[in-house]
């Protein structure tokens, strides 16, 4: 009872504190805008639930950990192992992967962060490069490839001021935190150009989990005039991360601060280098009608020594999207929407033996080769999204998404001639279909379907012998949600209630330490409702108090699943807490300062398939005084102290389902949480 009082207390009393709006007392809060491959531009257009994240709300934290940011998103967790270990579930889609993201499709501009078989990194690029993230929830977004989770575009940070600029930050905290990062701008009437670095190092609280990594980033526009724009973004990433990996229930309980034995003793660590090249371009045709181009790539080569194995492997990916938008068909008010993208990527790894046992307790040591693979994948996707008015203040929108994707594959000894598989995916028709009614400026309600899709991973797409699995399918989800949005210049507030049935459920099986193969083995069902507000007022003057509050209640649950001769069916769905409640405020005062606070309630719940282990619930509360001040027009100054964890609550940042004990050994379910910690900030920015 107690959780459910804090609940109420940061849903209730800010709903009933937006809904006395007082316009003396009320200045205007920005209004939030989509990117430019919807047909909608504004958030109370699109008919479906998005989260947008504005560049401010980036930044209302260190800067460092980009799950403190996305969990400010209702129907959204974001669990985080280490900075570099991370899963992202949307509406309970993705709870169940292992090590990472999936069944979500990710951005970065316009270059995809998602590979062909649908795995996701978002966690490398630095937030202060970002200006703002976009999270569409469920598969209700034709143009982005119907995932079953939905997809999270990230958009790099532009300056829009002509002239030139430099900015400057630094960041120390716990844990030998130190962070860097510097950004130069030149704006012209035509043409401008970016580049930012960044730098980040960490010790970590846990053994064995020493962090580094840098990037440098390099974006503009070329030849900018009435009729066409020319984007260009580049992006190179260097990382690497030592892994504590997770540790069973006893060290955890009183050693949390541990690694796992044979990840500290063979030092274990990922590291790799990452590049991505992006060049979008937009034509303006006419007065209704844009052609947008792109063409992207990216190459990413890493080394992973793990305990079992050493892993060396390579991605080389690229591609190519184009859309035409217009406000006018066949001579009616029909905006629409319509365009093909193609992805192709090659994926190149090669395991080792480790031999750390014998090499002095010096950490991990190549042996002998083991095993090679070889991935060519590739899909082929067209989309169509149109919006028709069909009476005044009501609106249809239509999508469909056509994926054909296909894979070519070789696995075998490394000494040995390895077979050639091929791979080629049903194709799957994804449509939505969406009921819009705006009756004014202020608000909008609508009824959505829509039907999503998600591929196996490369894991799940082999048996127990390392060969293609020719019966492994795609899970496949019908989407249905109700939704109601309310923008009032003062406050803004959405609520959505959805239910989603996904058959063909891919569930992967841990078959030995190194080893994961998947099998579709039955139905789920996600159901939830999500409501989330922000509200802006004056108390008096230069004080300004802005809550916001985010919360979802959700129930997720095994419809049907017969799996090793056990039956889990209406079971808790695995790895996904049922009720969720972010909230917080933002407090400006006299002189520049300024003072937010975070609080953050995660639900009990399972992490293996039988529910005879949770997770417990936890309570986090976050905060940051800042002070930040511009002189003589030209000079910003910004300084900020925060403490996160402020009531030093111990918990489970992040968990691996369905754990595995080997030998005598306890299973390893929990990755333990940062106890409480503090950081330090400054920044600097100069402009001509």
């Amino acid at each position: 009872m107690k959780n459910w009082r804090l609940i109420l207390l940061f849903t209730v009393i800010p709903i009933l504190v937006f809904s006395q709006e007082n316009d003396s007392l009320s200045i205007d809060l920005p209004q939030l805008t989509l990117t430019k491959f919807l047909v909608e531009e504004e958030i109370l257009q699109a008919p479906m639930s998005i989260s947008v994240l504005d560049e401010h709300t980036l930044l209302s934290n260190n800067a460092s950990d980009v799950s403190l940011i996305v969990n400010q998103s209702s129907g959204v967790f974001m669990q985080s192992g280490s900075i570099n270990t991370n899963r992202i579930s949307i509406r309970g889609m993705g709870a169940r992967t292992p090590y990472g993201t999936n069944k979500i499709r990710g951005f970065y501009g316009n270059i995809p962060l998602t590979s062909v078989d649908s795995e996701t990194t978002i966690e490398d690029l630095d937030l202060e490069q970002i200006s703002q993230i976009e999270i569409i929830k469920g598969p209700m977004s034709s143009i982005y490839g119907a995932g079953l989770g939905g997809a999270i575009i990230l958009q790099p940070i532009s300056t829009k001021k002509n002239g030139i600029s430099w900015q400057f930050g630094t960041t120390v905290g716990s844990f030998e935190l130190l962070k860097n990062n510097a950004h130069f701008a030149w704006v012209g009437e035509k043409s401008s150009i970016q580049y930012a670095y960044s730098r980040i190092q960490l010790d970590g609280f846990r053994e064995n989990s020493n962090y580094f990594r840098e990037g440098h980033t390099l974006s503009g526009n070329l030849f900018q005039n009435e009729k066409h724009q020319l984007r260009y973004l580049f992006n190179q990433t260097y990382l690497k991360s030592y892994i504590p990996s997770s540790i069973n229930q006893t060290d955890f309980e009183e050693n949390p601060h541990l690694a796992a034995a044979n990840w500290r003793e063979a030092k274990g660590f990922e590291q790799y280098h990452n590049w991505m090249l992006g060049l979008d371009h937009s034509w303006k045709l006419n007065s209704n009608f844009t052609l947008n181009s792109a063409i992207f790539g990216a190459t990413k080569d890493a080394y992973e020594p793990r305990p079992f194995d050493i892993l060396d492997q390579s991605t080389q990916s690229l591609g190519g999207r184009f859309s035409l938008q217009g406000n006018q068909f066949l001579k009616l008010p029909i905006q629409l929407n319509i365009g093909a993208e193609y992805f192709y990527d090659q994926y190149e790894g090669e395991t080792f033996e480790n031999l750390y046992t014998s090499n002095n307790g010096e950490g991990s040591l190549q042996g002998n080769p083991l095993v090679k693979t070889n991935q060519d994948r590739s899909f082929i996707q067209f989309f169509a999204h149109f919006k028709i008015p069909i009476f005044e203040k009501w609106f249809v929108q239509a999508g469909l998404n056509y994926n054909q994707t296909q894979l070519e594959f070789q696995s075998g000894p490394s000494s040995e001639i390895r077979e050639n598989s091929k791979k080629k995916y049903d194709p799957i028709f994804s449509p939505q279909l969406s009921l819009l009614y705006h009756p004014n400026r202020f608000q909008s309600a609508y009824f959505s379907y829509s039907r999503g899709y998600s591929f196996p991973s490369i894991e799940e797409i082999l048996d127990e012998t390392g060969r293609l699995n020719p019966e492994i399918r795609p899970e496949i989800g019908d989407n249905f949600e109700l939704g109601y949005k309310i923008a009032r210049p003062k406050w803004q507030l959405e609520l959505a209630i959805y239910q989603m049935n996904v058959k063909n459920l891919l569930v992967s099986d841990r078959v030995a330490e190194d080893q994961y193969v998947g099998v579709n083995a039955g139905e789920t069902l996600h159901q939830g409702i999500e409501i989330a507000g922000n509200y802006r007022f004056r108390l008096g003057q230069n004080w300004t108090f802005i809550p916001r509050f985010a919360a979802s209640i959700g129930r997720y649950e095994f419809k049907e699943f017969l799996h090793n001769d056990e039956n889990f069916s209406g079971n808790q769905l695995t790895g996904v807490p049922a009720n969720l409640v972010s909230s917080g405020f933002r407090l400006e005062m006299p002189f520049g300062f300024s003072w937010t606070g975070d609080y953050q309630f995660v639900d009990q719940f399972p992490i293996n398939d039988a529910n005879t282990v949770f997770n417990e619930s936890f309570q986090l509360v976050h905060s940051k005084l800042n002070w930040e001040n511009e002189f003589l027009d030209k000079i910003f100054v910004g300084l900020s102290f925060g403490v996160n964890n402020l009531t030093n609550t111990k918990y489970a940042s992040m968990v691996l389902v369905n754990a595995t004990a080997f030998g005598n050994a306890l299973p390893r379910y929990y990755y333990p949480g940062n106890p409480r910690n503090f950081y330090g900030q400054i920044r600097l920015k100069f402009s001509l």
